[in-house]
């Protein structure tokens, strides 16, 4: 991180963006830090903020009161947030994420998501995995749903899991409150897409969908109680596409509970859809097989029994 630097531009640095002298200044952060800290102002011009097209002249002034460089582009450590863990050993953890939480920072300078406290707790994650800020992640759930995350803390474990999802051998088990009468188990598949208009949405895949962005996605369910004008539904799943669960409900005509984004009605004073990560069942390296169970959410439960009276 450099911190507190003041230069004066030379006549080789002229008429240029002072993004790209920024770049040249300090090669070991990168154009896309160069440019944010000028967006936040941590970049002056002769005493003042300025555009990152801003043209330099010779004996201007540049003030970089912060700048990150490439190697702080990592989940930060923040102690301040209390995380469920549920079951740890020395390759990976699990944890229970609350609802409205994301997984990861967007951002070196994010704070307050799940990977953001698993770092305080475990240090060794910020430097396991292929993608920095997810820290050892090892999958992503919405930041609307609860449950359970596994994240890894060495990279030999990380690999060793990462091959479990990509072969599609984890059976993730779901708790999902939808609307209606659900009276049968059944099995969905579709191929889904990402909806062109609305960001972060999936839907079914037309004819307009190129192949290659299609995606296969195949989800399991059983009624397990009536509450109401709701069932209680156990759902499981081995794909992993962005919103299968919410997406493939909803086509069924069962959208999870405020569930707003895929047609739910509104629950007046409610933050949260009512999907849960409930459990996965992995294998450890030495082959014995392991269930990973994480209850359900004080608001999750406490819901249901609003719906029991």
């Amino acid at each position: 991180m450099f911190t507190d630097i003041t230069f004066i531009i030379d006549e080789a640095e002229a008429r240029q963006r002072i993004d790209r002298v920024l770049v040249k200044r300090f090669p070991t952060s990168t154009r896309a830090f160069c440019r944010e800290a000028i967006a936040v102002g941590d970049v002056c011009l002769n005493h003042a903020p300025c555009l990152k097209s801003a043209k330099v002249r010779t004996g201007d002034t540049v003030t970089v009161r912060q700048l990150a460089e490439a190697c702080d582009n990592r989940v930060q450590p923040d102690a301040s947030l209390a995380v469920e863990v549920v079951f740890e050993d020395a390759g990976f953890v699990a944890a229970n994420k609350p609802a409205r939480q994301p997984v990861h920072p967007l951002s070196w300078q994010e704070r307050g998501t799940l990977m953001n406290g698993l770092v305080a707790r475990y240090p060794e994650m910020a430097e396991v995995g292929d993608q920095p800020l997810m820290a050892g992640a090892l999958h992503r759930i919405d930041t609307g749903t609860s449950g359970l995350v596994l994240a890894a803390r060495t990279n030999a474990m990380f690999e060793f899991l990462r091959a479990q999802f990509t072969e599609q051998t984890i059976d993730k088990i779901y708790l999902a409150l939808v609307e209606g009468y659900v009276t049968a188990p059944r099995t969905l598949t579709h191929k889904l897409a990402h909806h062109p208009s609305s960001r972060g949405k999936m839907m079914r895949a037309c004819n307009r969908v190129v192949p290659e962005r299609r995606m296969l996605a195949e989800t399991y369910y059983r009624p397990l109680q009536r509450l109401g004008s709701y069932t209680l539904l156990e759902v499981t799943i081995r794909t992993g596409v962005t919103h299968q669960i919410r997406c493939q409900l909803a086509l069924n005509k069962h959208p999870i509970v405020n569930d707003t984004l895929y047609g739910a009605d509104t629950v007046r004073g409610c933050p949260r859809h009512f999907l849960h990560a409930y459990q996965a069942k992995i294998r450890l390296p030495d082959n014995t097989p392991l269930t990973l169970t994480a209850p359900p959410s004080p608001d999750f439960t406490e819901f249901l029994a609003r719906c029991r009276r």
